[in-house]
């Protein structure tokens, strides 16, 4: 056990952890030139397209040193902040991780964030300074940066590049040397972590785990302390580039585990493995459960998938476990899902991932955050209102309470003005102003999660020239002056398209909504009113006007009441057939409603 080296690799978005990953694989052997290509780690085509990690990836390499052979396991993990559940999730396997920034850009929020997480763990971190042979790189400045946040050497600060490969094998040797060997007894009753699951058509549930104590040999019964089943160990090995059987893990060692499992739900990410004949009583303990932080309908185009969609997030819940989901029904969609995501662009990857994976397209509604109702018969009693229908009526409603973020932005100082601009129109107070260097500066505000949830990421982007990085986490729920906006369309409410809005910004909203949407609905035989309200008071519309035949047109001269008459046969055709008529939503319409700004 002692020449067993557990890490994971942090750093902020595209500072270039999984070239380096790619340049450890290389180094230690473990791919052959044949399998050699870039963002190895990176199996999915989603991931590959972006340039981003959405999972995070183990694999096991063998690195001789000294004279002896040492087994690192690496676990790679995201860098975006909508994956950060990805990242607690390997740093609790792990004992030391490689702090990855990029000698060009310096540290970003993300990477600040990653590094709590990992001090919070009591992990070894290895600064490791990337892409220093960038012409724009700064290794120098870069390096205080470190030592200031970190509080260590200079010389404790390995320099590297992705890219060439140079300054590899100092991080592998630093790895070996500074790390520390996993504790545990290879003795005592069988304690494993399960921190990740993905599901094979052909074996069933693949589960992932990390041995603490004792070991899992090949035809074992076992058991998850969760759910309480046993099952029998098939096949036990550790995760080169492909699988590799073997008869046991022990404990310190990182491996995967198939029993055959088929239904999902009975792998719960976090769970202890133990061995039934001989149970450990403790539950190990890990990372904290997800929070979701916006939540979205996801409702099948045609209502008959609706069973296929259930089990096709069954398998991508197990494949993504920060994916919560639960059944609803909409007037206007039919039965699907309401899906919480930690952010934006999980909501985005999750749909393009049901669309590829499993063929599955399906329609997503406005996404919105969860609030907390208080009435006034009960204002003890909270109401958890995850859908704008599911919030009281005005007139008995006490108060609404939304929730609040921590957000930190680090950016030039060229910008301050302009993301403080925006963070205020956001509805956001500055808390903190804090220059990390002359040209650097933090900003820290608090601001309702909701103001966040739908273009604020591309337009702090848009204002910094690139320059900002964000980083957020909650603070908790405030009492927030909130009102419903429902969408009248041919008088008929679209559930799907209500939002829960700051009083202030909803005659603006309903305005910009019905303007969009007036765009976006195809013209009909007949006028189609759209209009914004907050319960019964209308506050802005629009009409679509409709498709006119012209009925007089083989009316050539003659008497004006022929024409006339013609035209009050259409006009009570049409009113008959407004009454009857259905007004198709196409899908742009329900995404629009997000980027009202553009």
């Amino acid at each position: 056990m002692k020449n067993i080296r557990n890490f994971c690799i942090i750093a902020h978005i595209d500072h270039g952890k999984s070239t380096l990953a790619d340049r450890l694989l290389e180094f230690t052997h473990t791919i052959t030139d044949r399998e050699k290509q870039d963002q190895l780690l990176d199996s999915m085509d989603l991931e590959r397209e972006r340039g981003i990690t959405i999972k995070s990836h183990a694999i096991q390499m063998e690195y001789p040193f000294n004279n002896e052979n040492y087994i690192l396991n690496l676990i790679d993990t995201p860098g975006h902040v909508d994956f950060s559940y990805e990242v607690s999730r390997s740093i609790a396997a792990c004992e030391g991780a490689l702090l990855i920034v990029d000698a060009a850009q310096s540290i970003q929020a993300q990477t600040i964030s990653n590094l709590y997480l990992a001090l919070e763990h009591d992990l070894e971190i290895i600064p490791v300074l990337n892409k220093i042979d960038l012409p724009s790189a700064n290794p120098e400045e870069v390096s205080d940066d470190i030592v200031n946040l970190l509080g260590c050497d200079y010389d404790d600060i390995i320099h590297a590049s992705g890219k060439t490969g140079f300054g590899v094998d100092k991080i592998l040797e630093a790895i070996v040397q500074r790390v520390p060997a996993p504790k545990g007894d290879v003795n005592a009753p069988l304690q494993a972590l399960i921190f990740d699951s993905v599901y094979n058509s052909y074996r069933g549930v693949e589960t992932y785990f990390r041995v603490i104590n004792g070991e899992i040999k090949k035809g074992q019964a076992i058991q998850f302390m969760a759910t309480k089943k046993q099952y029998f160990a098939e096949e036990v090995g550790t995760l080169k580039l492909k699988q590799k059987p073997k008869d046991s893990i022990k404990a310190g060692d990182v491996g995967y585990l198939i029993t055959g499992i088929k239904t999902a739900s009975e792998v719960k990410v976090g769970d202890t493995i133990i061995d039934p004949k001989n149970p450990s009583e403790e539950r190990i303990e890990g990372f904290e459960d997800v929070k979701p932080m916006v939540f979205a309908g996801i409702y099948p185009v045609d209502t008959e998938d609706y069973e296929e969609l259930r089990s096709s997030m069954e398998k991508l819940q197990l494949n993504d476990a920060s994916l919560v989901y639960s059944p609803e029904s909409s007037a206007a969609l039919g039965f699907g899902f309401r899906c919480g995501f930690l952010g934006m662009l999980h909501l985005e990857i999750i749909q393009e991932r049901l669309e590829r994976e499993f063929d599955m397209t399906v329609i997503t509604t406005v996404p919105n955050v969860s609030y907390h109702a208080y009435t006034n018969k009960e204002p003890d009693k909270m109401i958890l209102v995850n859908n704008p229908s599911d919030l009281p009526d005005p007139s008995s409603l006490n108060r609404v309470e939304e929730p609040f973020i921590k957000a930190s932005i680090i950016t030039k100082s060229d910008f301050i003005g302009a993301v403080m601009s925006l963070c205020i129109e956001k509805r956001g107070e500055i808390t903190n102003q804090n220059y990390l260097t002359p040209e650097r500066v933090e900003l820290t505000f608090d601001m309702p999660l909701s103001e966040i949830v739908f273009d604020f990421y591309d337009r702090l982007k848009t204002v910094s020239k690139g320059y900002a990085s964000f980083d957020y986490h909650p603070l908790g729920f405030r009492a927030s002056k909130l009102v419903r906006v429902d969408v009248l369309i041919n008088s008929q409410p679209v559930d799907a398209l209500s939002a829960l809005l700051h009083a202030d910004n909803a005659y603006y909203i309903g305005k910009k909504m019905c303007e969009k949407l007036r765009e976006l609905i195809p013209r009909q035989q007949f006028d189609i009113p759209i209009q914004a309200a907050i319960g019964s008071k209308i506050i802005s519309r629009e009409t679509i006007k409709a498709l006119r035949k012209d009925v007089t047109a083989k009316c050539y001269g003659g008497d004006i009441s022929r024409k006339r008459k013609l035209l009050e046969k259409q006009k009570k055709g049409k009113k008959r057939m407004r009454q009857v008529g259905n007004v198709e939503i196409p899908q742009q319409a329900f995404m629009a409603v997000l980027k009202l700004n553009d």
